[in-house]
């Protein structure tokens, strides 16, 4: 039952439910969504990438709006995003740790990595192509800046999200992930707070890869989703923070439903709506602000310029070759915020504060839940740093004209996900 302390802040909201997809920028995602809300920093068509950035007279590749079923996976690997994002190829013989930012070699990369990857990588999708977005960014808010935490892979930005930091981790690195991550989350926070928090998983609980968790006495907060999820919602159990993990993998019964390419993202509309209906059921409703993001851009085209100058959480360095300083932030991933406190087509942009170079990016989670809690202390100089979401909260009283349910069928999401099951077994 969600926690309640004489030390909480006047938020009307008690439970903060978060779910991280993977790897698709912005404007893949979202981008066109500027036609639904001009005031959405979108795309307009006029945005592309040459495919040789040294040539003047190089051939454009124009952002469209055909985006669908991606494979192969684009490159995000730190050395990729560089290139990206700069329009320079990674030296280690001569490295410039501070490039321009450009974004301006999302194509020459994609072209690298496969020949014809480009026109993947330069393409979102239609508003009624994620018909569960479309609702929810029609019904509640978006944010239009909010970036991955470093200009790297999966698991270091995931760090990022409870915890400010990815303790010098700056890859996928497997050894580091089994022996697991030293450094304080969140959900220490919060239980030194006297606040309660669940993970609900699928696959597996990646919040495993913070050591602290692994603890014995942690073992009751993690439930299997499939289990637990609309349970607790029906019944008004759900803690003051909930970390929602996808499905990851295929299974025998199951497709993914984390967006990662190649899964479908039609997969990932149902999971959204799935839960927005749960929540928007249960009691606990008036008290709940859902945060939808994706951990990194995966490689996939977004025209706002990536923030440099950013505090380092820790002042760790990260390993050769790149002795990454952790200043500057990744590309700019979705971030869709579901509340009966907030207005119909909130837009929300950068931050005011607490610095006037301060961000959205993913230690806002923690920054916002610090906040709203009232906790006692930050987690590192990043999450101190970086702008609460908060203020999204824009209403004196909750509405009451919320969809119960999303309106597009799940029907024709599934109809859509087998159309392309069949073309990949007919083609």
């Amino acid at each position: 039952m969600a926690a309640e302390t004489s030390s909480a802040t006047l938020s009307p909201i008690k439970t903060v439910v978060v779910l991280v997809q993977e790897n698709r920028s912005f404007d893949h995602m979202l981008g066109w969504f500027k036609t639904l809300n001009p005031e959405i920093d979108g795309v307009t068509g006029s945005e592309s990438n040459p495919i040789s950035t040294s040539d003047p007279n190089s051939t454009q590749v124009n952002f469209q709006d055909k985006a669908g079923y991606v494979d192969p996976d684009p490159g995000h690997s730190f050395q990729a995003i560089y290139e990206q994002v700069s329009g320079k190829t990674w030296d280690t013989n001569n490295p410039d740790p501070n490039p321009e930012i450009k974004m301006n070699g999302f194509v020459q990369n994609a072209e690298r990595t496969k020949p014809g990857l480009s026109e993947t990588v330069m393409n979102g999708f239609k508003p009624e192509a994620v018909p569960v977005f479309k609702e929810l960014v029609t019904e509640f808010a978006v944010c239009d800046r909010w970036f991955a935490s470093l200009p790297a892979s999966t698991q270091p930005n995931r760090l990022y999200v409870h915890s400010a930091t990815s303790h010098g981790a700056m890859s996928n690195n497997t050894q580091q992930l089994i022996e697991g991550f030293p450094q304080k989350t969140i959900f220490e926070s919060l239980e030194e707070n006297g606040f309660s928090f669940g993970i609900y998983y699928q696959s597996f609980p990646s919040t495993a890869f913070y050591r602290n968790l692994r603890q014995l006495k942690y073992v009751d907060n993690f439930h299997q989703y499939d289990l637990s999820f609309k349970r607790h919602c029906e019944k008004g159990k759900l803690p003051n923070y909930v970390v929602i993990e996808p499905r990851y993998f295929d299974i025998l019964t199951a497709a993914a439903n984390d967006d990662h390419p190649s899964h479908d993202v039609s997969e990932g509309q149902k999971l959204v709506k799935e839960i927005y209906e749960a929540l928007r059921s249960s009691p606990q409703w008036n008290e709940i602000l859902l945060l939808v993001i994706y951990d990194e851009h995966g490689g996939f085209y977004d025209h706002v310029p990536t923030p440099t100058g950013v505090p380092s959480p820790d002042d760790l360095v990260g390993p050769e070759p790149y002795y990454f300083k952790f200043d500057r932030l990744g590309c700019r991933v979705p971030a869709i915020m579901v509340s009966p406190w907030i207005e119909r087509g909130t837009v929300l942009h950068r931050p005011s504060g607490p610095d006037p170079t301060s961000e959205f990016e993913h230690s806002s989670i923690a920054a916002t839940l610090k906040k709203i809690f009232n906790l006692k202390e930050f987690l590192t100089k990043r999450d101190a740093w970086a702008g609460s979401f908060d203020i999204v909260v824009n209403r004196s009283s909750p509405r009451t004209d919320c969809p119960g349910r999303i309106s597009t069928s799940s029907s024709s999401i599934e109809g859509r996900s087998l159309e392309r099951h069949l073309s990949i077994q007919t083609g």
